[in-house]
């Protein structure tokens, strides 16, 4: 989730609280081989939205089942997962937890059902997999994170069961920085991005929780959720056997509020949020150190934790708080419908931009995305997540007014023309 209201966003900006080159390994003092920001946008694509679905309260998440329904599901923050059929959004929702979340109000909030995803099976098997904010009762601790499987009713398959089972608990110190959604892998594994626990700075032990290697907050773990009891580490993780949580796959991680993989390539695409002053994409890779809170983007952060000599996995693109303040990961188009788009990595600024990436001579380049009717690249809504159909098209998931209870979210089906 993204910053508050426009009158209180410098606010957050100051407070760090906003959240939601190659990538070879690097020095973080090596020189950035990737975008620092969108380039002045010379080629001939041109954006449209087309708008889905409107109604929607809070929506944070778009997924498909992959289970030829053709029916899109949506994450509202309070609680509901929607089902969308024929551009309507159905009366009765997919599933309703509401009554197992942290009390949600009609503001500014980065908790709530943060994300959600369906087994790579699911047409067979039924089991979807929800990540949400749960009250903790611990003394310290502002709320805990659960994943939890559920699994669709078995006489109605626009509902699921009420109940589901936990598989994971991880207690989160603050009310931010939770981190978002869940992915099945080409692999098979569960992914998912926990932030660093909230707060300015990532201040929580000696050296922080995107640095701590026996703590879950502040990295990408990977599980197997088909074998073993609640879940199974898969063999080949990099931190199994060692003095480390078994479940990471990458670490050093802000808030990685929205992650997905390429479905041509495997590659794992993640929008981390910054703090003060940049947003950052990475490309995730198996035991991967993107160097939070030493540093932000392809620039030291603290100096004091910041070691000569340190090496960090660096981002393929970042942008200045002059451009956004708070990042929205997206999703490498490889639908067939608009060949223009193709292989470019679409993704936003929670503050009304759009853009996109794409590799030229091995180098990611930025651009803004030029809209229709729409030079300044500036949306009069926020930009909360993206998601994709069955095939491969790219919706963006938005909202007109902020606040976790308001009912102004709306759909759009991203498109582009390539123009002569």
């Amino acid at each position: 989730m993204k910053a508050c209201l426009l009158p209180l966003l410098c606010l957050l900006i100051a407070a760090g609280a906003c959240r939601h080159p190659s990538t070879g390994e690097q020095s973080g003092s090596g020189t950035p081989k990737g975008s620092t920001g969108p380039v002045s946008d010379s080629d001939r694509l041109v954006f449209r939205l087309e708008k889905v679905a409107d109604g929607l309260d809070g929506p944070v998440a778009l997924e498909n089942a992959h289970d030829g329904s053709g029916r899109l599901f949506v994450g509202e923050q309070a609680g509901r997962i929607r089902i969308i059929r024929n551009r309507k959004v159905l009366n009765t929702p997919f599933l309703d937890i509401r009554a197992s979340l942290v009390k949600m109000e009609n503001k500014y909030m980065d908790v709530g059902l943060l994300g959600f995803a369906f087994h790579p099976d699911f047409r067979h098997n039924g089991r979807f997999f929800v990540h949400y904010s749960a009250p903790s009762g611990k003394k310290g601790f502002d709320n805990k994170s659960i994943v939890a499987e559920f699994h669709v009713s078995a006489g109605d398959p626009d509902k699921a069961e009420p109940v589901g089972r936990i598989i994971l608990e991880v207690d989160q110190p603050e009310e931010n920085h939770n981190g978002g959604n869940i992915v099945f892998g080409p692999d098979g594994y569960l992914y998912m991005g926990f932030g660093d626990g909230g707060g300015q700075g990532d201040k929580h032990g000696p050296t922080g929780n995107g640095q701590n290697l026996n703590q879950l907050l502040g990295k990408i773990i990977r599980i197997d959720v088909d074998h073993g009891y609640p879940y199974r580490v898969p063999d080949d993780n990099p931190f199994l056997g060692k003095k480390a949580r078994p479940e990471i796959w990458a670490y050093g991680m802000r808030m990685p509020w929205r992650i997905s993989f390429d479905t041509k390539t495997g590659e794992l695409f993640c929008g981390d949020v910054g703090q003060d002053t940049y947003e950052e994409v990475d490309i995730i890779r198996k035991g991967g150190n993107y160097g939070w809170h030493a540093m932000e983007g392809f620039h030291i952060y603290d100096t004091a934790s910041y070691k000569k000599g340190s090496r960090f996995l660096l981002p393929i693109a970042e942008y200045k708080h002059t451009v956004g303040v708070s990042i929205t990961g997206g999703y490498v188009y490889r639908g067939s419908r608009y060949p223009a788009m193709q292989g470019k990595y679409i993704f936003a600024d929670w503050a009304f931009k759009v853009f996109y990436l794409e590799k030229k001579d091995n180098r990611w380049v930025m651009h803004n995305c030029r809209f229709e009717g729409k030079p300044d690249n500036v949306f009069p809504f926020r930009i909360n997540s993206f998601g994709e159909d069955e095939g491969g098209e790219i919706y963006m998931v938005t909202q007109n007014e902020v606040g976790a209870l308001s009912p102004t979210g709306v759909i759009y089906r991203v498109t582009a023309t390539a123009q002569r």
